[in-house]
């Protein structure tokens, strides 16, 4: 079966006041229990933001450097994701809409290619 990546960016998050956030989590909870329900959660997780490590891989120098800095600038950075096997793209539409509407904001949604065995 397809897989497909469910994200969001932590900018599309918005500001809201913290009363807001403690309902959606257990909405999140939810959907994924669904999800493993259904059969069609593979992973899921949000990233830590401040205070977890980043580090940057380049090997655009002939060797492969990996340090902890400098980091790519940028807008807008990944915060979280989810990973489902299902049918097809309705499918997946289905579950990001659910995912979204528990977190209360937007999310894309891309298909893996195909595997190779």
């Amino acid at each position: 079966m397809p897989e497909y990546l469910i994200y969001f960016n932590q900018q599309w998050v918005g500001d809201h006041p913290e009363e807001w956030y403690h309902g959606r989590g257990d909405r999140a909870r939810a959907v994924t229990e669904e999800m493993k329900a259904a059969g069609v959660y593979v992973f899921a997780g949000g990233l830590e933001e401040e205070d977890g490590p980043i580090y940057s891989a380049d090997p655009t120098s002939g060797e492969v450097l990996v340090t902890d800095g400098p980091y790519v600038e940028t807008k807008e950075y990944l915060g979280g994701f989810a990973l489902v096997s299902v049918a097809d793209d309705e499918a997946a539409k289905l579950w990001a809409a659910k995912v979204a509407e528990a977190c209360g904001w937007p999310h894309e949604i891309r298909r893996f290619k195909p595997r190779r065995l």
